[in-house]
């Protein structure tokens, strides 16, 4: 019902822009240089975005970049898209060219919606907030400085599955999956684990994440509106959090070194100046979706997948239950056991393969310029896909197939396999995420095995690939004792 009424929305919205295109010519404007690529702008203003949009609600979202592809027979085809005139590349040497002159030629952009969203921001801009962040995180999520979470993790995965899925015949995967993924966040960005606490706004950036990339729309009931609000309640929740770590720090009470809250309220810049207390929130904020919104997501697949082929489950079990009788009573996972969980990382690859978390992301041209013969003017959008390569026969041979040996040796031909992105701005998490979706990984297989109770349930992305009922599974606990 949601997406229909935004499909009205955004009709009637065409209307109104279609006469002031006739009074302005405006949206003309910005296609018509020389040697654009092939393509349409679709309707005034709002473009193909409701194409855009609703080819990942009917749970395709590579439909709408493959049949323009094979429409225009080009690996590069323009659009508009979110209210921006745009290019879309496709494939691997799109991808290489994007990626290898990030801040030569593209740089990242965001959605107005983003910056909406993230108001605070504006005081500068989202790019350079970013820019900022990614010079900040990866003391905390190298590899090194993150092996001392494995334990954490470990300890917080075993307190998700003893809540949340012991001594339940049936579950709904994706909101268990979010839960875990959120309460690891919290504790290792922020120090806090109390259930209750994490559950107060875990709802609400459910609805943050559903609206940050969305048609910015700001009236009651539209995703963009919700994401608002949502952000303005979390806000306020980061920063009582952040007053109290302030007073805890001047008594000795918290660590300065314990996790990133503490770094960014004990660092100054080069002037000398502290961050503000609400930029610490947005950035929290950013950090706490990034840290858990892709990563339940691919969880949710993992079980999807597992539920679907039980030979793929099998060599997981078999994998992990070798670890885990390694262990002694009560104790945790460490990064050796880590290290041997090649298998199962496999599977975790190829689920995020089918069902990349991150669907593609935008960048803009810092100047003009040529690619592939084609003229890309400053100024435009430009975005690429995961689906591009993901699942394009040219890259992987019969690529709706589940395959994890695809990843032994070498594993996919560079460019092609792009789930964290890639260049300069590859996701600092994605160590993070490995972690994390392991540890999760670890935890399930040795407690159960499960099977799909909606068999044909359908996938949406809206932005990220989720079972349309949340995958609800009947569990089947082994009758063996685990740590």
């Amino acid at each position: 019902m949601e997406h229909f009424y935004l499909s009205l929305l955004l009709l009637f919205v065409s209307f109104i822009s279609l006469s002031l295109f006739f009074l302005f010519y405006r949206h003309r404007s910005p296609f018509t240089a020389p040697n654009l690529p092939p393509g349409k702008i679709g309707y005034p203003l709002i473009g193909e975005s409701l194409e855009f949009l609703s080819t990942g609600w009917q749970g395709h979202p590579e439909k709408f970049i493959f049949d323009r592809m094979m429409k225009y027979k080009s690996e590069i085809f323009k659009t508009s898209i979110l209210g921006e005139p745009a290019a879309v590349f496709c494939g691997a040497a799109c991808n290489k060219f994007l990626f290898s002159n990030e801040n030569k030629l593209v740089t990242a952009w965001w959605p107005e919606s983003v910056n909406k969203v993230f108001p605070s921001s504006l005081q500068t801009n989202s790019k350079e907030e970013a820019r900022k962040m990614r010079k900040m995180l990866p003391q905390f999520l190298k590899p090194e400085a993150l092996q001392r979470y494995i334990g954490i993790m470990d300890a917080i995965a075993q307190r998700h599955f003893a809540s949340g899925w012991e001594k339940k015949s049936q579950v709904t995967v994706f909101p268990l999956a979010k839960r875990y993924t959120f309460w690891l966040a919290c504790r290792l960005f922020l120090s806090v684990e109390d259930p209750n606490h994490i559950a107060k706004f875990a709802d609400p950036f459910h609805l943050l994440a559903s609206g940050i990339i969305s048609i910015p729309i700001d009236l009651p009931g539209t995703p963009f509106n919700r994401a608002i609000k949502a952000s303005n309640f979390i806000r306020k929740e980061l920063m009582g959090i952040i007053r109290q770590r302030k007073v805890d720090l001047a008594e000795g009470k918290a660590s300065p070194t314990q996790d990133i809250l503490s770094h960014m309220l004990l660092t100054c810049d080069k002037d000398g100046q502290y961050m503000k207390e609400m930029d610490i929130a947005d950035k929290i904020l950013g950090l706490l979706i990034g840290g858990h919104d892709t990563a339940s997501a691919a969880c949710t697949f993992i079980v999807k997948y597992l539920a679907e082929l039980p030979h793929v489950y099998q060599r997981v079990y078999e994998e992990q239950m070798e670890i885990a009788k390694s262990k002694s009573l009560g104790e945790l996972l460490h990064w050796d056991d880590i290290q041997n969980m090649k298998y199962s990382w496999n599977v975790a690859c190829e689920v995020m393969r089918l069902a990349p978390p991150l669907q593609g992301a935008f960048r803009e041209a810092i100047n003009e310029f040529i690619f592939n013969g084609f003229f890309i003017p400053k100024g435009w959008k430009l975005y690429w896909s995961a689906n591009s390569t993901h699942k394009n026969p040219d890259y992987f041979a019969e690529p709706e197939k589940f395959d994890p040996s695809r990843f032994e040796g070498n594993g996919p031909a560079p460019y092609t396999y792009v789930p964290f992105g890639g260049g300069p701005r590859m996701c600092p998490g994605k160590e993070y995420a490995r972690l994390e979706i392991l540890v999760f990984m670890h935890n399930l297989v040795k407690r159960f095995k499960w099977e799909k109770l909606l068999p044909d349930e359908k996938i949406i992305v809206d932005p990220l690939p989720m079972p349309a009922k949340g995958l609800p599974v009947r569990l089947y606990p082994h009758p063996r004792p685990h740590n």
